[in-house]
């Protein structure tokens, strides 16, 4: 019995050990970061490589060679809709990101094979969907380890950023969002409500569109007897960028008697502020 009890101890104890494995950090960890610009996804994905002292641009990564931008697998970027690089139209989908930099400035390119572990073995200009040439902006302090971003976020734009050692470049892109919305208007508007109008004309607003068009759909938003004071707030600020001052103060005391008795201390002030700034 104890013969036994000893062999099956000692075939767990060889099991568990087969089964262990050894957990170490990757000298190059994984990211992935997915933002939204303007009405368009965007994700990237890539592994970030770590100076550990060394010199990176023109030593580590050699100035004019093809580089697999971060280390490990390709660096990945996805978009959800068709986008513009530098007057090039990128289709949506997965795009591999390879650059060749130089001391002043970077090749960026947008490869649609994806796929690949480093660099292509054999590379097809074919597969390159978009190409772009973008200047190097020196930094006062180093970053240690590689690094993607998003910067710069507008409603139809945003600039994918790479930083390592003591560089920056930044290539901007541009998303179908006036495309999008507006298409989203034109449907909308066939069987609108008011919130329909209400967005549409926010839209209009913040963008810098036809403010009249603008105005033409708040004042179908604010019909009846009891229209929402943030509706009421809007349409006084487009009255007030078109030049209708009067008609901006008058909204605005509907607006803020609206917001006085739905207790909204905000709305309040903001209305409060425009009167007075208005009445100048």
């Amino acid at each position: 019995m104890f013969k036994k009890l000893t062999i099956l101890l000692l075939l767990i104890g060889i099991t568990s050990a087969v089964d262990a494995q050894i957990k170490t950090p990757q000298p190059s960890p994984s990211s992935k970061i997915e933002q939204v610009v303007g009405l368009t996804n965007v994700t990237l994905e890539f592994s970030r490589p770590a100076m550990r002292g060394r010199t990176i641009f023109g030593d580590l990564v050699p100035y004019g060679k093809l580089w697999r931008t971060g280390a490990n697998a390709n660096s990945k970027i996805t978009f959800s809709d068709n986008v513009i690089i530098d007057g090039q139209k990128l289709v949506k989908g997965t795009y591999a990101i390879f650059t060749i930099p130089n001391e002043n400035t970077w090749d960026v390119i947008f490869y649609s094979d994806a796929n690949n572990w480093g660099t292509p073995k054999e590379w097809d200009e074919s597969k390159v969907a978009a190409k772009t040439t973008v200047n190097v902006i020196p930094m006062d302090m180093n970053i240690e380890s590689f690094t993607m971003t998003f910067d710069d976020l507008a409603t139809g734009s945003a600039v994918l950023g790479m930083l390592w050692e003591n560089v920056y470049v930044g290539v901007k892109f541009e998303v179908p969002t006036d495309a999008i919305t507006s298409k989203s208007i034109d449907v909308i508007m066939a069987g609108p409500t008011g919130n329909d109008y209400f967005q549409a004309a926010t839209y209009y607003h913040t963008e810098g569109k036809d403010l009249n068009q603008a105005l033409a759909w708040m004042e179908k938003a604010t019909e009846g007897d009891n229209p929402e004071f943030w509706y009421l707030r809007r349409m006084s600020l487009i009255q007030a960028d078109l030049g209708d001052k009067a008609g901006a103060i008058a909204t605005a005391k509907r607006s803020l008697e609206g917001a006085l008795k739905a207790n909204n201390a905000d709305y309040v002030k903001m209305n409060k502020e425009s009167i007075a700034e208005w009445n100048n």
